[in-house]
């Protein structure tokens, strides 16, 4: 075998996946390196993807060219579509997903792409030379080569778990843990911290008793996380809600002498938006319940899953406290929770492209930069797959603005802001996000990728299709004349107030009681329009042109001041000042500014404690 390839992935999990695949499809031969074949795109946690602002960056990856959308389609068992309630900025997929068919459905398309291959074993040492990646050894003595590697190892890096005081080495339950490579990258001054993570109890469906569950059904509509067609082949099951009681908490609270957490056994930071039961009780004193989720595993298995159960309490504890809830009087489980420590590397030490300002060549993605989440680890990886493919042709990085995507978001916080507990992504950290909305990912970043090499042929004549369409509907509802006299039964009839005088279609749809839906039916010419569009993707183009036409004001304020911030990013400092001479700057805004060297104005603007003044002061040194 010739071991000399373009770009190594290490690891394969949600972050390899998609790294491999992009860096495969857009030419680089390609060689992924996974501890366990059998474990590619494994679901560590919780068999579902998607979820609030998670949902978004699937349907990002998957506007890419990625796969994870692809792939959580073909594995659904429940669909959703979360915030309804709320405006359309803030609706997010989330899909319950058949485990071991998410696995097969991942391994199945990586053994098939061309210029992909796999190879099973454990990295143990990065090779560096001059300040570049050069290849990597592995436990079994094999030595690759290599100008481009991306390093996805997830919780695996001296990963060590814990029950209760059992601690065991692994980076999953009954996987090893990896050794030797934290050590190999940190001696060239990358610098290393830890944290941890936690998952709950899997719990055996025969010993539990539904009826005094409440049942939560899925959605059966058009709504998919992939923009290209597919059909849901697997049985769609339901999820169950409970609650925890007094007793429960009692169990609890008289162990936490034996909590890894709270018995100095776990010194590491754990995610504050999925804390541990006991965390919450020491969180939230006064809550006498807290909910908890009973998830199916898969359509052919009893194994459950118990969201808001995270626990590394001892095992008879967990069992105890359950036991307490009347639904799981008779429990059986098939293991307890755990929580697991491991490494990670500051990601200001990363360029937006994610390659290592330390290491050349050296690309970071998912868990190992401090974000938890497959939907994060994802759409990192999809970036470093591009970038190092890039890069090994000898072409410039694909950076993606904050105003273009979730993942630009959530890369431009990891390199800026860094990480003192694990990052989660909520749609509260995108300053713009009425312009990255679920229905539009494909709009905003298709034709990126087709320009890469990454999307195909099929998927962007799909984009052009679907956004003339969309452009042919608002534009006939922009001049469309209503007038009063006919429509005003449809609109008293649906709560509204009447018009005094005729006006354009589009003015009664920024209503929120009126819909497309509701008022084609009484417009013959708008139901030969929506008619007139392909049946396959028309409840699509139809929703995501009502959204444009309600929310057109939105759109464009924000776009406008998007704009404005754009120019900002277009004023590069890297290289041009030594922060620490400037004496006009704050103490704390020379060491921030010297120690992450931002690449533009706009993010050294976006540094914490780098104040409004400071940029000024900058901006007066360029003579701005």
């Amino acid at each position: 075998m010739d071991f000399t390839y373009d770009v190594i992935v290490i690891g394969a999990g949600h972050a390899g996946c998609e790294a491999a695949a992009a860096a495969a499809n857009m030419g680089a031969r390609t060689c992924l390196i996974t501890i366990d074949m059998t474990k590619m795109g494994q679901m560590s946690c919780n068999p579902a993807i998607g979820g609030i602002a998670k949902g978004q960056i699937v349907r990002e990856i998957d506007a890419m060219g990625g796969y994870m959308g692809i792939v959580a389609d073909a594995s659904a068992i429940q669909f959703r579509m979360l915030n309804r309630s709320k405006g359309p900025a803030m609706w997010s997929p989330r899909a319950q997903c058949d485990r071991a068919r998410f696995v097969a459905n991942w391994r199945h398309i990586l053994e098939n792409l061309p210029n992909l291959n796999i190879w099973q074993d454990t990295v143990t040492e990065l090779l560096v030379e001059e300040g570049r990646v050069v290849g990597l050894r592995t436990l079994q003595g094999a030595e690759f080569k290599a100008g481009s590697i991306v390093l996805t190892a997830g919780t695996f890096l001296n990963g060590l778990m814990h029950i209760g005081h059992v601690r065991m080495p692994g980076g999953r339950i009954s996987e090893p843990a990896s050794y030797g490579l934290t050590e190999s990258i940190t001696r060239h001054g990358i610098r290393q911290g830890r944290m941890k993570t936690g998952t709950p109890v899997r719990i055996d469906a025969r010993s539990v008793d539904f009826s005094l569950m409440e049942r939560q059904d899925g959605e059966d509509d058009f709504h998919r996380f992939s923009f290209m067609p597919s059909e849901r082949s697997l049985r769609q099951m339901c999820c169950w809600t409970c609650f925890t009681t007094e007793k429960t908490h009692e169990i609890l609270r008289s162990a936490l002498a034996d909590s890894p957490l709270y018995n100095g056994q776990i010194q590491s930071i754990g995610p504050r938006y999925c804390p541990s039961i006991e965390t919450k009780l020491f969180t939230f004193p006064d809550k006498d319940r807290h909910q908890l989720f009973l998830e199916p595993e898969g359509e052919d298995t009893n194994e459950m899953y118990l969201n808001g159960f995270s626990s590394s309490m001892p095992m008879d504890v967990q069992i105890r406290a359950l036991k307490e809830i009347p639904a799981f009087r008779n429990l059986v489980v098939y293991r307890p929770g755990y929580a697991i420590e491991y490494d990670y590397f500051d990601p200001t030490q990363l360029k937006a492209s994610l390659e290592s300002k330390v290491i050349g060549g050296l690309y970071m993605a998912g868990q190992v930069n401090g974000t938890t989440g497959y939907e994060e680890a994802g759409g990192q990886g999809l970036v470093a797959g591009i970038n190092a493919s890039l890069a090994s042709r000898g072409e410039n990085p694909m950076i993606l603005g904050r105003d273009e995507s979730y993942i630009g978001v959530l890369i431009d916080d990891l390199i800026t802001k860094g990480v003192d507990e694990p990052y989660r992504m909520f749609t509260s950290r995108a300053e713009y996000r009425i312009l990255l909305r679920q229905d539009d990912a494909d709009i905003r970043l298709t034709e990126k990728s087709y320009r890469l090499g990454l999307a195909t042929e099929e998927r962007y004549r799909r984009l052009v299709s679907k956004r003339d369409a969309i452009d042919r509907l608002i534009e006939f509802c922009n001049t469309f004349p209503i007038k009063a006299t006919l429509i005003n039964p449809v609109l008293e009839e649906l709560g509204t107030t009447p018009l005094r005088e005729g006006c354009r279609l589009s003015d009664i749809l920024g209503r929120p009681q009126v819909t497309l839906a509701g008022i084609t039916p009484h417009i013959k010419a708008l139901a030969r329009k929506i008619n007139a569009i392909e049946e396959e993707r028309r409840e699509e183009i139809v929703e995501a042109a009502e959204i444009r036409i309600k929310y057109s004001g939105y759109i464009g304020r924000e776009r406008m001041i998007a704009d404005k911030m754009v120019r900002l990013e277009n004023i590069r400092i890297k290289g041009r000042f030594d922060y620490s001479t400037i004496q006009s700057l704050s103490t704390e805004a020379r060491q921030k500014l010297t120690r992450i060297d931002p690449e533009t104005l706009a993010q050294a603007g976006r540094i914490p404690g780098v104040s409004p003044s400071d940029i000024n002061v900058l901006l007066v040194l360029m003579n701005r």
